[in-house]
């Protein structure tokens, strides 16, 4: 059940409550961690549509949730963590609603998408919820964004809808750096595991090279054998990202 809060929080803009909520995660606040999450639990369902109003904001607000609960809950609870029940468990409060991660990155995030099927396998039935929340285009670039705990995940940053799209660049471009290995007398590059489990959002083999050819990983013309990486599933809490400069010149221009 929602703890019952003013009027006011109902009203709040979600998208800075959820960055508020990830940002005193970060600083461990642990009075401010517990407000900013009894504020989105009490937000009002038909505000939360309303003022998330296009897919920046959508993006934003529900990626700063996820990796802030994440924290949040591992860092409280570091045994609970769990290949599959962690994510499937409906815990993460926001609007009168119990979600799932789950719910969070394959119903809202990845518009409606199993979890499993490599990209290419509808939800089917998602809830009004989800369809009233989910973006209306899915951005492969969220998978270098969330952060489920793992050792083998991308870092944690705040998300602003004004600077999302320099954002997501900033965070895929690095994320990709760390982890693909391009050997050219091999013919083969060696590419992080989402790639293969969520295929599909990629756009298949050929998106995926596309792709690493536009963050710099591949020389144009090239098509090198994908080889994927194993995924480390080892419990790494507070792996934050610095700060985006570039994305802090644009807001303070």
């Amino acid at each position: 059940m929602p703890v019952s809060l003013p009027s006011a929080t109902a009203d709040a803009d979600p998208v800075a409550l959820a960055a508020q909520y990830l940002r005193a995660v970060r600083t461990d606040t642990g009075g401010a961690t517990v407000d900013a999450r009894e504020r989105l639990s009490a937000l009002d369902p038909t505000t939360l549509t309303r003022r998330l109003s296009d897919d920046a904001r959508r993006i934003a607000f529900w990626l700063n949730v996820y990796n802030a609960f994440v924290q949040d809950c591992l860092s409280d609870d570091p045994e609970s963590f769990d290949r599959t029940r962690f994510f499937r468990r409906a815990q993460v409060p926001v609007a009168g609603q119990l979600l799932s991660l789950n719910d969070i990155e394959h119903g809202i995030l990845r518009r409606s998408m199993l979890s499993w099927g490599l990209g290419y396998l509808p939800r089917p039935f998602p809830n009004a919820f989800e369809r009233a929340a989910r973006v209306d285009e899915r951005d492969f670039r969220i998978h270098f964004a969330l952060n489920c705990g793992a050792a083998s995940c991308p870092p944690v940053a705040v998300y602003d809808p004004e600077t999302l799209d320099a954002d997501l660049d900033w965070i895929t471009e690095g994320y990709l750096d760390s982890e693909v290995v391009y050997d050219r007398s091999a013919g083969t590059v060696t590419v992080p595991r989402l790639f293969l489990w969520y295929r599909g959002d990629f756009g298949g083999g050929r998106g995926i090279r596309r792709i690493l050819r536009q963050y710099g990983q591949i020389p144009d013309g090239e098509a090198p054998k994908l080889r994927y990486r194993g995924y480390d599933w080892s419990l790494s809490l507070g792996n934050y990202a610095e700060e985006n400069s570039e994305a802090e010149d644009d807001r303070s221009a």
